[in-house]
């Protein structure tokens, strides 16, 4: 359900035929209810992301009725209490994401160049932005440019607060830098956002911007290089379905400020291994990281405390072992269920071959048509 886009865009179905030349959400939903209705055995990260909580909608129940004007009205879309459905979390390679004090399995080159990178390196090319004080703590986030993942938002939270501005500097890896070097127009709106901030608040020397790719080896090393330096890690998107980000973090050592809309509640218990954010109240969010930073300040062992207890939430709840355990489990029950209880699903197979022969296959030869005649 990682890539479910109903519920991140709120009002899509209503407004589908506005958003369609640009988001195919009459093609998507389309197909999001044929598979969801015709897999046998569902995986979610989260508990969330099939039913929700009390004060928002689960991505899979946001498929069980809705409307989209002039295409059809969905009336159970989806039975949500089936036992398809498997809450099974992601873990993270430990042998790539590993807590910043584990010195003996960190490599000391790779460890100054990625300082290097992150502070210091003059490359215009890939970095924008030049530190007035690289020792200030580092406010760190790293996510690809897009509406939902917000990072011109955090950019925007930290302009508005000078307090902040004092107290850390903000450093992101996100990204082109460059209008011209992308073809997503979504990405395009987002560098020029992000620019524009920068200019408005007058963020330059407190801001550096890496537009690079790293491979797996690096961003692991990132984390620890910003741990050494007590930083912090934000997750300030408006919609995350799980968050591997955060687990990345997390592991590494990292203090970790996760976006309390989505799959980070169900990860951080905040105040405990991390913090919520609402990313949509800038200020509260400045304020929460302030906080933090008050904190450390008065209690040099504050940072310590919750940077340990984020490493041994993710080893007891979100490593590839405790993964395949559970899915392997899973698997053997789904097995005898399926053996022991013969569901009859032909009604529902013939819904599903409706919607693909009527409204799906023609609408997917139409958009491939498109693509070929570009």
């Amino acid at each position: 359900s990682h890539a479910l886009e109903k519920s991140k865009y709120l009002f899509s179905n209503l407004y589908w035929q506005d958003l369609d030349d640009k988001y195919h959400f009459s093609l998507q939903f389309t197909a999001d209810l044929i598979a969801m209705n015709s897999a046998n055995f569902i995986i979610s990260s989260t508990y969330q992301e099939i039913v929700g909580r009390p004060d928002s909608v689960g991505q899979y129940e946001s498929y069980a009725n809705f409307t989209m004007p002039d295409l059809y009205h969905v009336v159970n879309g989806i039975e949500l209490f089936s036992p398809k459905f498997n809450v099974v979390p992601p873990g993270v390679n430990e042998n790539v994401y590993f807590p910043y004090t584990r010195n003996e399995d960190r490599i000391q080159s790779d460890r100054d160049r990625i300082e290097e990178l992150l502070f210091t390196l003059d490359d215009p090319a890939n970095i924008f932005g030049k530190l007035d004080d690289p020792n200030k703590r580092p406010l760190f986030s790293m996510a690809r440019l897009d509406r939902i993942k917000n990072l011109t938002g955090l950019a925007e939270c930290f302009g508005r607060s000078k307090d902040l501005q004092e107290r850390c500097n903000l450093i992101l890896v996100a990204g082109k830098l460059r209008v011209e070097e992308t073809e997503d127009n979504e990405e395009r709106d987002e560098i020029v956002k992000l620019y524009r901030t920068i200019d408005e608040h007058n963020l330059h020397g407190k801001i550096r911007w890496l537009g690079v790719r790293l491979p797996k080896t690096d961003s692991g090393e990132i984390y620890r290089v910003i741990a050494d330096r007590q930083g912090v890690f934000v997750q300030p998107a408006l919609f995350e379905a799980f968050g591997l980000t955060i687990l990345e973090a997390m592991i590494s050592g990292l203090p970790t400020f996760g976006t309390q809309f989505g799959g980070p509640l169900e990860i951080i218990q905040d105040r405990v291994n991390g913090f919520y954010i609402n990313p949509t109240n800038l200020e509260e969010t400045a304020d929460k990281l302030l906080e933090f930073a008050n904190n450390c300040d008065r209690d040099p062992n504050y940072w310590y405390k919750i940077s340990q207890q984020a490493i041994e939430r993710v080893y007891s709840t979100y490593t590839w072992k405790i993964h395949t355990t559970r899915l392997l489990s899973l698997a053997r029950i789904y097995g005898f269920w399926n053996y022991a209880s013969k569901e009859n699903r032909e009604d529902l197979m013939r819904y599903v071959e409706t919607l693909f022969y009527l409204i799906y296959k023609p609408r997917a030869k139409a958009l491939l048509e498109q693509h070929v005649h570009r």
